[in-house]
Formats: C-alpha cells, structure tokens, sequence
C-alpha cells in the first residue's frame, strides 16, 4: 500500500549524482533507483511512481527512449518525466518535450531547483487529477450538485492559475484579466452562456504551459534572443497537453492551444489560418494581446490602453478578428470598460 509520500524513481547511471539526488529529496519523498533504462520501465510498471527524474545520457538505452516507451504504456502513461541533463542545446531540450517529458533541469544541479521543480510537477498532477474528478462527478451529478462542484472546480481552476503567477509575479493578474475581457467581449457579441463560460477557464489558464518555461526567461528585462523565444513559443502546446484529457465537452484546451494563432498564419505554435481557429480561440487573442500590450512587463513599461487599441485596430483582419476588434474598442471608447 502506497505511504502517504510521494514516490520518485530516480534514474540515473552516475553514482555521485544518485547522492546527490538522494540527499535532496529523501525528507520529502519515498524514492526508487534505477541504473539504466530497462530497470527504470521495469520499476515503474511495478510501483508506478508519483514522477520520474530521468537522465539522458545512459548506456544501453537513453532517456528519450525510455521516456517513450514509459509514455506508451497505459499504467505509465501518465507520470510526470523531468529529465536531468548537462545538454544545454535547445534541440536536446526540445526533443525531451517533443517525447513526453515536463520539463528539465541542468547539470551541474542545485537542491533547491530540484525540490522546487519536483514540487512544482507533483503539484500540477495533483491539481490535474482533483479537476478531472471534479469535471467527471460535474457531468454525472449536474442537477445535484451543480453550485457546490462549480465553485470546487473555480477554486482549482484558480489554484492552477495562481501556480504561473508565482513564477512570473511581474504580470501576477494577467490571466484572470484577460478572461474578464475576453467574456465581456464574447458576450457583446452574443456567444452563448456555455461558450462564454468555456472562455473563462481557457482565459484563465491559458498561460499555464509557462509552467515549463524557466523563470529566467520569463523575467528576462530585455529582448529575448531567438533560441529564448522558441522556447516562450511552446508554451500554449505545453498548456494544451496539460489540459487535453479532462474530460469535458467544452473546447477550453483547444482554445488554450490556438490563443497565439493569427488570421494569416503568421501565429504559432501551429501557423493555422483564420478558417481553421476557433472564434473562442480568436477572442481570446484579441483579449490577451491588448491586456499584455496596455500593462507593464520586464522588458518595457505600460504601454497603455491606447496604443493596445491601436495595435490590434491595425492588425484587423491581418492578425486579428475584426469583429472581436471592433467590439473591444467599442468598450473601452464608449462604454468605459476598466480591467480589474
């Protein structure tokens, strides 16, 4: 029977840094060793751990593919992968979360990034699995307990929320003040309740992937290098696949994938073209880039509400839906909307 500690398996062939590994999480959690890759799938098939910390240089079989084979079993499937890794290259990161991994941390590593980062994971599985229950017992159990379930799945939804601002306190409000919008913006143009509501989740979480990037990209005061931003530009593919497999039949974590699309293709991190977004997707977009463009960030004051106005009225059509467009303009210049 499982204790109440968490259990994380540690793979890794180097003995100094299994030590070293061991000394920093064995307080806090029940741990496993494996050696080499095929201890590892054998490991986790038996106990199947709360999260892998995963090496990726390793003889016999390297991290990737024992990340994949992990990822296409269904008892496994599920267990959050951090790799370990002294390759610093994006193309190694990138190929880490391309076969299934969370996220990954940088030899030579600190006790305090490996806490933080295994804490962090545990934490959004957890979070995950209570609002996939929510979601379940939501749909069985609507006419009974309707009230009780939406403010326990608000509450989750805004603990996850919370999760990226204390990552990124600089724009700590971002994502519940672009939901505000984007819902004010889908009601003036007459979507339905359930669509409206399907906007407040996907608004409100839609820069979760950001738990994925490293803080010191976000924070960066100023211009992102190229390599820095390929890695900002997976961060609504990584929000998607956190949210993909709840259950439910509204399209939050399609909407949540789209949210950087624009109408010509120029968008990521698909480069889709206006026909094929969601209008949810399209609304969203113009809420976040005029909330993002009015409000302060690391790199550059606040701009102000003008001059968001004036970049997504030039990009009408190009960008942006000029209807969304049209109809947020109209609420700050006629009807004296504010963000909270």
């Amino acid at each position: 029977m499982r204790s109440e500690k968490p259990l994380v398996l540690i793979v890794e062939d180097n003995s100094t840094n299994i030590d070293l590994l061991v000394n920093s999480l064995k307080n806090d959690y029940h741990l496993g060793i494996a050696k080499n890759g095929p201890k590892a799938i054998d490991y986790a098939q038996k106990h199947v751990p709360d999260l892998i910390l995963l090496d990726i240089m390793m003889p016999e079989m390297n991290g990737y593919e024992v990340c994949k084979r992990i990822k296409g079993i269904p008892e496994t499937e599920n267990i959050p992968v951090i790799f370990i890794t002294a390759l610093t290259d994006t193309g190694h990161k990138t190929k880490g979360f391309e076969v299934g991994g969370v996220d990954y941390i940088t030899k030579p590593f600190h006790s305090s990034e490996v806490n933080a980062r295994v804490r962090t994971h545990l934490a959004i599985k957890e979070m995950g699995e209570r609002l996939k229950d929510q979601n379940i017992i939501l749909e069985e159990k609507v006419e009974e307990k309707t009230s009780e379930l939406r403010t326990m799945l608000t509450a989750t939804i805004e603990t996850m929320a919370i999760m990226v601002e204390v990552r990124d306190p600089y724009t700590a409000g971002h994502q519940r003040r672009v939901a505000q919008l984007a819902c004010a913006i889908a009601k003036k143009m007459g979507l339905s309740e359930n669509q409206i509501n399907t906007l407040r989740i996907a608004g409100s979480l839609h820069d979760i992937g950001k738990i994925r990037i490293p803080t010191s990209i976000i924070n960066r005061p100023g211009k992102l290098l190229d390599v820095e931003f390929e890695m900002i530009q997976i961060h609504p593919q990584v929000g998607y696949d956190i949210l993909k497999n709840i259950p439910s039949s509204r399209p939050f974590a399609q909407i949540v994938l789209q949210h950087h699309e624009k109408l010509d293709g120029s968008g990521y991190p698909q480069g889709l073209l206006g026909k094929d977004l969601l209008l949810e997707s399209k609304i969203l977009a113009v809420a976040d880039v005029t909330e993002a463009s009015s409000s302060y960030r690391p790199y550059r004051p606040a701009l102000g509400i003008d001059i968001a106005l004036k970049e997504i009225l030039d990009n009408k059509d190009i960008g942006y839906d000029a209807d969304a467009v049209n109809v947020c303009w109209e609420l700050f210049s006629k009807e004296n909307f504010k963000l909270d």
